[in-house]
């Protein structure tokens, strides 16, 4: 079939990279515009647009689909049989869902209906669900809501974090997206209707991935693990904003911490929560490097030390 394929981000690079290898013929890409980036804010090529171009595909890059006449008119001057979807980030509008003949079909980070919308990596991780997987589904008017195609599942284990979880469902993704083109093409495609109720799964903000000391060890475990590597959890230490990586269940010891303050060991450094200590794995102090927690702790001065003590529990250094 001839395609043109929709995304942006490097999961959707993966895909591209696919259907390339694929027997289908890739003729353009359709991706966001240049982004600007780094401390000297250049314009930098989506990692889609990178691979359209080590390939000679051509590339649409208008910054609102909907409001880009040139862009319709190519979409249906390249005639393409499917327009497969990952990651594109601009709305699709209506009047252009017709263009190919098989219509625009999404691979979709979770099992729909569940966790419909932007982020369901990290809404699957951040409600502790052990099994997820990807989904092919025909696009249509509504949020996530068309006829499903395929689908895959994928377990989730107890120390993934976001990228881990990401990476895995992108790869398995890719195949499932060239294997639903291949049904499209040979008529096996079996479109099954979704049903209405559903679960969703917005955009994060960069205030909710904020560390919420007083919940529960295992709520804080699993949300760092979800905003982990972006927005990046965080949290605040003098006011200042400090990233964490994810964290690790810490085996009693003594009177439980207080929810957020922190102690720190030869080895490792105990951060209190509402239901008991966690071990802090990884910091990134503002304007630094994220490092090892324990490498960071070293640094501090505690108010009150004992001669020979193999821990410290460093008075007025609090995450709030």
């Amino acid at each position: 079939m001839r395609l043109v394929f929709a995304g942006t981000p490097e999961p959707a690079a993966v895909a591209l990279r696919r259907l390339i290898e694929s027997e289908h013929e890739v003729v353009a890409v359709l991706t966001r515009p240049d982004a600007r980036k780094g401390r000297g804010r250049t314009l930098h090529p989506s990692p889609v647009k990178e691979v359209a171009l080590e390939h000679g595909i051509e590339v649409l890059a208008p910054e609102r689909l909907s409001l880009d006449d040139a862009a319709a008119q190519r979409l249906t001057e390249l005639a393409p049989d499917c327009i497969p979807v990952v990651a594109y980030g601009n709305l699709v509008p209506e009047s252009m869902l017709g263009i190919p003949a098989h219509g625009w079909v999404n691979l979709h980070f979770s099992l729909l209906p569940q966790w419909r919308g932007a982020a369901p990596v990290q809404a699957a991780i951040r409600a502790g669900d052990t099994v997820t997987g990807a989904t092919t589904f025909r696009i249509d008017k509504g949020l996530d809501t068309g006829d499903v195609l395929g689908r895959i599942t994928e377990e989730i284990g107890p120390a993934d974090t976001a990228d881990d979880l990401l990476t895995r469902l992108a790869h398995r993704g890719a195949d499932l997206l060239a294997e639903t083109m291949d049904d499209l093409e040979t008529g096996s495609a079996q479109p099954e209707p979704q049903p209405e109720d559903g679960s969703y799964a917005p955009k994060i903000t960069p205030e909710e991935a904020r560390v919420r000391w007083d919940a529960p060890a295992v709520e804080i475990d699993r949300a760092i693990r979800a905003y982990t590597p972006a927005p990046g959890a965080w949290t605040t230490l003098g006011g200042e904003r400090v990233k964490l990586g994810p964290v690790s269940p810490a085996e009693p010891d003594g009177e439980p911490l207080a929810p957020g303050e922190v102690r720190a060991g030869k080895r490792e450094v105990r951060v209190g929560t509402g239901s008991g200590d966690v071990i802090l794995g990884r910091i990134q102090p503002p304007g630094k490097k994220q490092m090892d927690a324990a490498d960071w702790a070293r640094g501090l001065k505690p108010a009150e030390t004992e001669e020979n003590s193999a821990e410290k529990t460093v008075n007025g250094v609090v995450f709030e």
